[in-house]
């Protein structure tokens, strides 16, 4: 972790499925962040997500903590046919504001850059198949967001005057389809790519391609497909109105991530 960060930066260890080991993490501290989603290391990561954010809530409750800032995924709550692990991210949002901490949760669907597994699925996936079968589902319109502006929405959040708890949907000006990321990616790299959709391929047939073909794990990818099929857009504008942060598009996005791991 310390290579991760700078010198002046205090690391605490904290595990959010061990509550006591979070009372000293959070002993002084008035914003806390939640950055955590355990769809990678749990069997159960809808039970195990829950837990870990109740366990979270109830330590930032009892430290005194005045706001938590959470990062969550965009979706329509109304779809019946919600993805587990966009329901997930949904479902721990309603934890951490029960609390009574004042939470400012933020909504975002891909980001891109650095430190995003969805990103690295889809430049995974472009770099190595000049042929790519591709689920019908690959053409649902989803907004995608720059890994910088997320950062600057969550650091400005902590400036935010008092006001109860509030869900801001944030994304690029840009609605896309994933298909035309890997299009975009791939133009931008110098790739020529052929995506050929098919009527039928499963989540789980699609997961044991992804681990095939990339470095996430099978259940990784099958839940990250599973969520492909739910439109992910900003439906909300009051990010635009309460922040100043103007995200850029989905061309300077990928160019920036490109740049960003070439240079």
């Amino acid at each position: 972790m310390r290579p991760l960060v700078r010198e002046s930066t205090q690391i605490v260890r904290g595990d959010v499925l061990d509550p006591p080991s979070l009372a000293e993490a959070m002993r002084g501290v008035h914003t806390a962040y939640y950055l955590v989603h355990l769809m990678s290391d749990s069997k159960d990561f809808e039970k195990d997500d829950k837990q870990a954010a109740a366990h979270f809530a109830a330590a930032a409750r009892d430290a005194g903590v005045r706001r938590i800032v959470y990062l969550g995924g965009l979706g329509d709550d109304d779809d019946p046919n919600l993805s587990p692990h966009l329901r997930s991210r949904h479902e721990v949002g309603t934890i951490l504001r029960s609390s009574g901490v004042e939470t400012v949760e933020f909504r975002a669907g891909m980001v891109i850059g650095a430190g995003s597994l969805s990103y690295q699925l889809v430049k995974s996936l472009t770099d190595r198949l000049p042929v790519m079968l591709c689920p019908r589902w690959l053409t649902t319109a989803t907004q995608p967001v720059a890994v910088d502006d997320v950062l600057s929405y969550l650091l400005a959040a902590r400036e935010m005057p008092p006001g109860g708890s509030r869900t801001f949907e944030i994304g690029s000006p840009d609605v896309t389809t994933y298909a035309d990321l890997i299009r975009e990616y791939a133009r931008q790299k110098g790739l020529r790519r052929w995506l050929i959709f098919v009527p039928v391929l499963t989540p789980y047939l699609s997961g044991l391609w992804l681990a095939l073909v990339t470095p996430a794990k099978f259940e990784v990818g099958r839940h990250l497909i599973e969520g492909l099929k739910n439109s992910t857009v900003v439906r909300e504008k009051t990010a635009r109105d309460a922040f100043p942060v103007r995200p850029m598009g989905v061309k300077d996005a990928i160019r920036k991530a490109i740049a960003d791991t070439t240079g």
